[in-house]
Protein backbone atom coordinates (compact mmCIF):
# COMPACT_ATOMS: atom_id res chain seq x y z
CA UNK A 1 0.00 0.00 0.00
CA UNK A 2 1.16 3.47 -0.96
CA UNK A 3 1.35 6.33 1.70
CA UNK A 4 0.25 9.52 1.76
CA UNK A 5 2.81 11.39 0.05
CA UNK A 6 2.80 7.96 -2.81
CA UNK A 7 -0.39 8.65 -3.26
CA UNK A 8 0.02 12.76 -3.87
CA UNK A 9 2.81 11.87 -5.90
CA UNK A 10 1.02 9.80 -8.04
CA UNK A 11 -1.41 12.45 -8.85
CA UNK A 12 0.91 14.96 -9.05
CA UNK A 13 3.21 12.79 -11.83
CA UNK A 14 6.60 12.72 -9.41
CA UNK A 15 5.73 8.67 -9.08
CA UNK A 16 6.25 8.16 -12.75
CA UNK A 17 5.48 4.80 -13.75
CA UNK A 18 7.99 2.16 -15.20
CA UNK A 19 6.73 2.18 -18.99
CA UNK A 20 7.03 5.94 -19.14
CA UNK A 21 10.65 5.85 -18.21
CA UNK A 22 11.36 3.00 -20.58
CA UNK A 23 9.45 5.44 -23.34
CA UNK A 24 12.28 8.32 -22.45
CA UNK A 25 14.92 5.78 -22.72
CA UNK A 26 13.46 5.86 -26.57
CA UNK A 27 13.40 9.62 -26.93
CA UNK A 28 17.00 10.23 -28.35
CA UNK A 29 16.63 13.97 -28.59
CA UNK A 30 16.56 13.52 -24.81
CA UNK A 31 19.07 11.24 -24.49
CA UNK A 32 21.86 12.89 -26.42
CA UNK A 33 20.95 16.34 -24.80
CA UNK A 34 21.43 14.86 -21.60
CA UNK A 35 24.72 12.88 -22.82
CA UNK A 36 26.58 15.31 -23.80
CA UNK A 37 25.70 18.08 -21.51
CA UNK A 38 26.78 15.68 -18.35
CA UNK A 39 29.60 14.77 -20.31
CA UNK A 40 30.78 18.93 -20.14
CA UNK A 41 30.10 19.24 -16.85
CA UNK A 42 31.34 16.39 -15.09
CA UNK A 43 34.77 16.31 -14.45
CA UNK A 44 36.69 13.46 -13.38
CA UNK A 45 36.78 12.58 -9.86
CA UNK A 46 33.88 14.89 -9.33
CA UNK A 47 31.02 13.71 -6.42
CA UNK A 48 27.25 13.37 -8.55
CA UNK A 49 23.67 13.11 -6.80
CA UNK A 50 20.94 12.67 -9.32
CA UNK A 51 17.61 13.53 -7.64
CA UNK A 52 14.69 11.60 -9.10
CA UNK A 53 17.02 8.74 -11.33
CA UNK A 54 14.43 6.60 -13.31
CA UNK A 55 16.30 3.81 -14.67
CA UNK A 56 19.67 5.57 -13.98
CA UNK A 57 20.98 6.19 -17.25
CA UNK A 58 21.52 9.73 -16.70
CA UNK A 59 24.04 8.36 -13.40
CA UNK A 60 25.64 6.53 -15.69
CA UNK A 61 26.12 8.99 -18.05
CA UNK A 62 27.80 10.64 -15.24
CA UNK A 63 30.13 7.86 -14.00
CA UNK A 64 32.31 7.71 -17.05
CA UNK A 65 33.97 10.72 -15.44
CA UNK A 66 32.84 11.08 -11.44
CA UNK A 67 34.52 9.51 -8.66
CA UNK A 68 30.90 8.86 -6.95
CA UNK A 69 27.61 8.85 -8.16
CA UNK A 70 24.55 9.23 -5.50
CA UNK A 71 21.30 8.24 -7.82
CA UNK A 72 18.15 8.88 -5.22
CA UNK A 73 14.67 7.14 -6.50
CA UNK A 74 11.36 7.34 -4.68
CA UNK A 75 9.39 4.83 -6.85
CA UNK A 76 10.33 1.38 -5.20
CA UNK A 77 9.76 -0.44 -8.73
CA UNK A 78 12.27 1.92 -10.18
CA UNK A 79 14.63 1.39 -7.77
CA UNK A 80 14.89 -2.38 -8.62
CA UNK A 81 14.78 -1.94 -12.34
CA UNK A 82 17.86 0.69 -11.75
CA UNK A 83 19.75 -1.37 -9.73
CA UNK A 84 19.02 -3.90 -12.45
CA UNK A 85 20.46 -2.04 -15.18
CA UNK A 86 23.33 -0.82 -13.58
CA UNK A 87 24.90 -3.93 -12.60
CA UNK A 88 24.20 -4.66 -16.57
CA UNK A 89 26.44 -1.65 -17.54
CA UNK A 90 30.41 -1.04 -17.19
CA UNK A 91 30.96 1.15 -14.62
CA UNK A 92 28.01 1.29 -13.16
CA UNK A 93 29.16 -0.15 -9.72
CA UNK A 94 30.08 3.66 -9.13
CA UNK A 95 26.33 4.30 -8.95
CA UNK A 96 24.90 3.53 -5.44
CA UNK A 97 20.87 3.93 -5.81
CA UNK A 98 19.40 5.20 -2.68
CA UNK A 99 15.52 4.40 -1.93
CA UNK A 100 14.47 7.74 -0.48
CA UNK A 101 12.16 10.82 -1.62
CA UNK A 102 14.03 13.39 -3.25
CA UNK A 103 12.01 16.71 -0.58
CA UNK A 104 14.01 14.92 2.17
CA UNK A 105 17.61 13.70 1.03
CA UNK A 106 21.03 14.52 1.49
CA UNK A 107 24.16 13.06 0.39
CA UNK A 108 26.85 12.09 3.25
CA UNK A 109 29.31 14.16 2.13
CA UNK A 110 29.53 17.27 -0.45
CA UNK A 111 28.77 16.66 -4.33
CA UNK A 112 30.22 19.00 -7.19
CA UNK A 113 27.18 18.39 -9.53
CA UNK A 114 22.89 17.72 -9.11
CA UNK A 115 20.82 15.91 -12.18
CA UNK A 116 17.31 16.69 -11.53
CA UNK A 117 15.65 15.56 -14.20
CA UNK A 118 11.70 16.01 -13.48
CA UNK A 119 10.67 18.40 -15.75
CA UNK A 120 6.91 18.95 -17.42
CA UNK A 121 6.11 21.38 -19.83
CA UNK A 122 5.98 24.90 -18.25
CA UNK A 123 7.31 23.20 -14.72
CA UNK A 124 3.92 21.84 -14.71
CA UNK A 125 3.03 18.21 -12.53
CA UNK A 126 6.73 17.10 -11.52
CA UNK A 127 8.19 18.87 -8.95
CA UNK A 128 11.67 19.92 -10.43
CA UNK A 129 11.22 24.04 -9.07
CA UNK A 130 10.03 22.64 -5.65
CA UNK A 131 12.58 20.07 -4.98
CA UNK A 132 15.59 22.32 -6.27
CA UNK A 133 14.35 24.52 -4.06
CA UNK A 134 14.24 22.54 -0.99
CA UNK A 135 17.52 21.02 -1.80
CA UNK A 136 19.46 24.08 -2.04
CA UNK A 137 18.23 25.03 1.60
CA UNK A 138 18.52 21.93 3.38
CA UNK A 139 21.89 21.49 1.45
CA UNK A 140 23.12 24.70 2.89
CA UNK A 141 22.42 24.28 6.20
CA UNK A 142 24.35 21.03 6.49
CA UNK A 143 27.51 21.68 4.51
CA UNK A 144 27.07 25.25 3.37
CA UNK A 145 28.49 26.82 0.23
CA UNK A 146 29.10 27.14 -2.27
CA UNK A 147 26.02 25.19 -4.12
CA UNK A 148 27.12 22.61 -6.53
CA UNK A 149 26.25 22.90 -10.32
CA UNK A 150 22.47 22.41 -10.57
CA UNK A 151 21.88 20.20 -14.24
CA UNK A 152 19.83 21.95 -16.30
CA UNK A 153 21.62 24.84 -15.43
CA UNK A 154 18.30 26.81 -16.04
CA UNK A 155 15.22 26.80 -17.87
CA UNK A 156 13.14 29.32 -20.45
CA UNK A 157 9.28 29.21 -20.78
CA UNK A 158 7.59 31.35 -23.18
CA UNK A 159 3.97 31.16 -24.31
CA UNK A 160 2.48 31.49 -28.03
CA UNK A 161 -1.39 32.08 -29.52
CA UNK A 162 -2.29 29.67 -31.83
CA UNK A 163 -5.67 28.84 -33.72
CA UNK A 164 -5.58 24.96 -32.96
CA UNK A 165 -7.82 22.22 -35.10
CA UNK A 166 -10.36 20.04 -32.67
CA UNK A 167 -11.86 17.93 -35.41
CA UNK A 168 -11.27 14.65 -34.99
CA UNK A 169 -13.17 12.94 -37.67
CA UNK A 170 -16.05 15.21 -37.15
CA UNK A 171 -15.83 15.03 -33.87
CA UNK A 172 -15.42 17.98 -31.78
CA UNK A 173 -13.34 17.78 -28.83
CA UNK A 174 -10.43 20.66 -27.62
CA UNK A 175 -8.26 18.93 -25.63
CA UNK A 176 -4.75 19.52 -24.42
CA UNK A 177 -2.66 18.23 -27.28
CA UNK A 178 1.31 17.85 -26.97
CA UNK A 179 3.08 17.82 -30.59
CA UNK A 180 6.63 17.44 -31.46
CA UNK A 181 9.44 20.62 -31.87
CA UNK A 182 10.25 21.15 -35.21
CA UNK A 183 7.62 19.74 -36.93
CA UNK A 184 4.53 21.49 -39.01
CA UNK A 185 1.77 20.72 -37.67
CA UNK A 186 -1.38 21.07 -40.53
CA UNK A 187 -3.70 21.67 -37.67
CA UNK A 188 -2.48 24.43 -35.92
CA UNK A 189 -1.73 28.13 -37.15
CA UNK A 190 0.46 30.28 -34.97
CA UNK A 191 -0.71 33.74 -35.02
CA UNK A 192 2.01 35.45 -32.94
CA UNK A 193 5.29 35.24 -32.19
CA UNK A 194 6.27 33.33 -28.61
CA UNK A 195 6.71 35.69 -26.08
CA UNK A 196 9.07 34.61 -22.80
CA UNK A 197 7.67 34.79 -19.25
CA UNK A 198 9.57 33.24 -16.98
CA UNK A 199 13.44 32.80 -16.92
CA UNK A 200 14.42 30.12 -13.90
CA UNK A 201 17.89 30.14 -13.22
CA UNK A 202 18.74 26.88 -10.66
CA UNK A 203 21.67 28.87 -9.39
CA UNK A 204 20.02 31.68 -7.51
CA UNK A 205 16.68 31.58 -5.72
CA UNK A 206 13.87 30.76 -7.35
CA UNK A 207 9.43 31.19 -6.75
CA UNK A 208 7.30 28.31 -6.81
CA UNK A 209 4.29 30.36 -8.55
CA UNK A 210 3.81 32.29 -12.08
CA UNK A 211 1.92 35.11 -13.02
CA UNK A 212 2.24 37.25 -16.22
CA UNK A 213 0.43 39.97 -18.17
CA UNK A 214 1.68 40.48 -21.43
CA UNK A 215 0.92 41.26 -25.39
CA UNK A 216 0.52 40.22 -28.69
CA UNK A 217 0.77 41.98 -32.18
CA UNK A 218 -0.91 39.28 -34.31
CA UNK A 219 0.44 38.39 -37.39
CA UNK A 220 -2.22 36.57 -39.67
CA UNK A 221 -5.75 36.62 -39.33
CA UNK A 222 -7.64 33.42 -37.22
CA UNK A 223 -9.49 32.36 -35.02
CA UNK A 224 -7.56 32.63 -31.56
CA UNK A 225 -8.88 29.10 -29.39
CA UNK A 226 -5.72 28.09 -27.92
CA UNK A 227 -2.24 28.84 -25.92
CA UNK A 228 1.16 26.96 -26.96
CA UNK A 229 3.24 26.94 -24.09
CA UNK A 230 6.99 26.09 -24.75
CA UNK A 231 9.84 24.86 -22.26
CA UNK A 232 13.76 25.15 -23.49
CA UNK A 233 15.78 23.39 -20.88
CA UNK A 234 19.41 25.08 -20.57
CA UNK A 235 21.42 21.98 -19.44
CA UNK A 236 24.69 23.11 -19.31
CA UNK A 237 26.28 26.68 -20.20
CA UNK A 238 29.40 26.12 -22.04
CA UNK A 239 31.03 29.17 -21.88
CA UNK A 240 34.29 28.30 -23.71
CA UNK A 241 31.96 28.05 -27.41
CA UNK A 242 29.93 30.90 -25.84
CA UNK A 243 26.93 28.57 -26.30
CA UNK A 244 24.56 25.91 -24.57
CA UNK A 245 22.94 22.30 -24.72
CA UNK A 246 19.64 22.78 -24.83
CA UNK A 247 17.09 20.02 -24.78
CA UNK A 248 13.49 21.20 -25.96
CA UNK A 249 10.31 19.61 -24.02
CA UNK A 250 7.25 18.63 -26.34
CA UNK A 251 4.89 22.01 -27.31
CA UNK A 252 1.99 21.51 -24.95
CA UNK A 253 -0.95 23.05 -26.49
CA UNK A 254 -4.07 24.36 -24.29
CA UNK A 255 -7.80 25.35 -25.20
CA UNK A 256 -9.02 28.55 -24.42
CA UNK A 257 -12.66 28.23 -22.79
CA UNK A 258 -13.76 31.22 -25.07
CA UNK A 259 -12.68 31.83 -29.18
CA UNK A 260 -11.87 35.04 -30.02
CA UNK A 261 -11.74 36.46 -33.85
CA UNK A 262 -8.13 37.89 -34.55
CA UNK A 263 -7.04 39.82 -37.50
CA UNK A 264 -3.67 40.87 -38.41
CA UNK A 265 -2.35 43.96 -36.36
CA UNK A 266 -4.74 43.60 -33.76
CA UNK A 267 -3.04 43.55 -30.11
CA UNK A 268 -4.12 40.63 -28.08
CA UNK A 269 -3.99 40.69 -24.26
CA UNK A 270 -2.81 37.40 -22.26
CA UNK A 271 -2.75 36.55 -18.84
CA UNK A 272 -2.62 33.39 -16.27
CA UNK A 273 -1.21 32.27 -13.06
CA UNK A 274 -0.44 29.01 -11.52
CA UNK A 275 1.93 27.27 -9.34
CA UNK A 276 5.40 24.74 -10.40
CA UNK A 277 4.22 21.51 -9.57
CA UNK A 278 0.23 22.38 -10.03
CA UNK A 279 -1.93 20.56 -12.45
CA UNK A 280 -2.76 21.39 -16.01
CA UNK A 281 -6.02 22.14 -15.39
CA UNK A 282 -5.10 24.86 -13.29
CA UNK A 283 -2.94 26.59 -15.80
CA UNK A 284 -6.14 25.92 -18.18
CA UNK A 285 -8.37 27.80 -16.26
CA UNK A 286 -6.42 30.69 -15.50
CA UNK A 287 -6.10 31.76 -19.03
CA UNK A 288 -7.23 34.88 -20.04
CA UNK A 289 -7.31 36.35 -23.48
CA UNK A 290 -8.47 39.62 -24.93
CA UNK A 291 -8.22 42.39 -28.05
CA UNK A 292 -7.12 45.46 -26.55
CA UNK A 293 -7.03 46.90 -29.92
CA UNK A 294 -8.20 46.42 -33.20
CA UNK A 295 -6.27 47.26 -36.29
CA UNK A 296 -9.19 46.91 -38.81
CA UNK A 297 -11.18 49.31 -36.39
CA UNK A 298 -8.66 51.70 -35.97
CA UNK A 299 -7.93 52.42 -39.79
CA UNK A 300 -11.37 52.52 -40.69
CA UNK A 301 -11.82 55.39 -37.74
CA UNK A 302 -8.71 56.84 -39.23
CA UNK A 303 -9.83 56.90 -42.86
CA UNK A 304 -13.38 58.62 -42.21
Amino acid sequence: MLNEREIESCYLGQFIPVHYHHNMLMDNNRMHSFKAAIDYAVKPGMKVLELGGGTGVLSWFASAKAEKVYCVEFNPDMVKEARKFLAMNPGGQKVEVIHADAFEYLPPEPVDVVICEMIHVAMLREKQVEVIESFKRRYQQKFGGPLPVFLPEAVLMAAQPLQQEYDFEGFYAPIVQFQETGVVHSGTRELAQPAVYSLIDFAQPNELSYAWEGKFVIERDGILNAMRFVTKNILAVVQERNTTIDWLNHYMTLPLSKQVEVRQGDVLQVSFAYRAGGSIPSLEASIRADVVYEAQQQALAAFV
